[in-house]
């Protein structure tokens, strides 16, 4: 097997540095545009099994990959707590039934991954038996600060004021809300574990939008109790986009590693954390629009910045966007593996 990756993630010894991609299975790929089209609509490609193995397997057989991550979406746990998840093209995620009272909080049922999220793992254990055994397979969930944003926005936003006014002016509807969702996600990425995922992340993509105080109280400590109940032996990763202020909090609640953005210097975020956890990032997903030449230099200076040994898995600080060529992932890989290769030399 390929464990570059979990080797990485436990900063054991690589032969060279190895990269996954955030959103590496999705709509640049022209063969899942063709499937998009074919199944009609996003839902219906997370919630068929076989469609989402296929998608995870995309990437993996058009690249040198050291690990997939399932297609899935972060807001299939609200979708099964009843709130009525639609995708518009153009538009993105939106609940027919956000949260909007007390009342709503308290009846919103903690869902049962056997049942409303099965899919989800029929889709994994599809794609363990698919995926060549020589690469780990990483699950994921949203935060639950990330999941209550669109919550209780109704949809994506830019100012988030519905939830924020809920954490200044009712904390305790907040919390209630947030604790139901750690439970949820708990299940749910123990539910991945057990159907064969080999880590897990957490995307906490909206967690950058609070202050340092409101962050590690609704968003952090929450992400903590998730780590403290998922089994030691598989690694996790936590990922706090706009969250480089808070990498050695971050590195402090028990996970594996910490993702980091496009705007963290990576060298600094080394020497904040030194061995307590790893490193995942943190090419600017822009920089995957430009030139193979400016591709190799920008992902060298990373390189470079962090150094030598292990603990450095390497991504993108954000996901790949739809108009990236696909041969320009080629690039990235390609140049990752072969420069990191200097920062290992004592791996045979």
């Amino acid at each position: 097997m390929n464990d570059r990756f979990l080797r990485a993630l436990r900063q054991q010894p690589v032969d060279c540095t190895p990269i996954w991609l955030m959103r590496q299975a999705g709509r640049y790929l022209p063969e899942y545009r063709a499937l998009r089209r074919k199944a009609g609509d996003f839902l219906t490609l997370c919630k068929t099994p076989e469609l989402a193995s296929e998608i995870t397997l995309q990437p993996i057989r058009r690249f040198d990959l050291d690990a997939a991550i399932l297609f899935s979406d972060i807001l299939t746990v609200p979708d099964a707590m009843g709130l009525g998840l639609t995708f518009n093209e153009g538009v993105g995620p939106r609940f027919d039934r956000p949260i909007s009272s007390r009342s709503e909080i308290v009846k919103l049922p903690i869902p049962d991954p056997s049942d409303e999220l099965r899919y989800v793992l029929d889709a994994v254990r599809q794609t363990r038996r698919e995926l060549p055994s020589r690469l780990p397979l990483i699950g994921f969930a949203g935060s639950p600060w990330t999941l209550a944003t669109y919550m209780v926005e109704g949809e994506g936003s830019r100012q988030f004021e519905k939830i924020k006014h809920l954490i200044y002016t009712c904390p305790k509807d907040a919390h209630q809300l947030l604790e139901k969702l750690t439970r949820a996600i708990i299940l749910y990425l123990n539910s991945q574990i057990e159907a064969g995922v080999d880590a897990v992340m957490l995307f906490d993509t909206w967690g950058g939008t609070l202050s340092t105080e409101t962050y590690k109280m609704f968003s952090l400590d929450y992400m903590q109790q998730i780590i403290t109940e998922l089994p030691r032996t598989t690694p996790s990763i936590v990922f706090t986009k706009g969250g480089g202020g808070w990498i050695k909090a971050i590195a402090s609640i028990g996970s594996a590693a910490v993702g980091i953005d496009w705007t963290v210097d990576i060298a600094v975020a080394r020497a904040q954390v030194g061995h307590k956890v790893s490193l995942q990032g943190n090419l600017d997903p822009a920089v995957m629009l430009t030139s193979p030449e400016i591709i190799e230099r920008e992902a060298r200076r990373i390189l470079d910045a962090f150094g030598d040994g292990s603990g450095h898995v390497f991504n993108l600080g954000h996901g790949i966007t739809p108009e990236v060529p696909p041969d320009h992932i080629t690039t990235l890989v390609e140049t990752v593996h072969e420069y990191s290769r200097r920062f290992h030399e004592s791996v045979d």
